[in-house]
């Protein structure tokens, strides 16, 4: 004797559970910016050029836009914002000649990513 399954019930079940994995990864994926962008800030502090250490004390990270599947992030220097460039890559000077560039914003950058990136394949292997 044949068993009958109908298909409306499976298909429920299945976007049912498709959409609580969806809920569960998008929770996850947040969790991982979050941490990401502390990386970043601390790691642009403790590596950040210092005479009185106003410049790393002045980067925070503040949300940009967040919906139920997606969460931006900037990592920015509150009151010395106009430093960062000219530390990051130097700057030419009145009398001739360049700065020494600091690179320590695009390192804390890479440093970041590659945390993202590690933090959302654990995530989705571990489910």
């Amino acid at each position: 004797m044949a068993r009958k399954v109908s298909i409306g019930n499976l298909a429920s079940e299945v976007m049912k559970q498709m959409e609580e994995y969806a809920s569960v990864t998008a929770e996850g994926m947040k969790k991982a910016v979050n941490s990401a962008g502390k990386t970043v800030r601390q790691e642009i502090k403790a590596t950040a050029p210092a005479r009185s250490g106003d410049y790393a004390k002045s980067w925070s990270v503040k949300k940009v836009n967040e919906t139920s599947t997606k969460l931006e992030l900037t990592v920015y220097s509150r009151n010395r914002y106009q430093l960062a460039h000219l530390l990051e890559y130097g700057h030419g000077l009145h009398q001739g000649g360049r700065t020494r560039a600091f690179p320590h914003i695009s390192e804390a950058e890479a440093k970041g990513a590659e945390q993202l990136e590690n933090d959302i394949e654990r995530m989705l292997r571990n489910g």
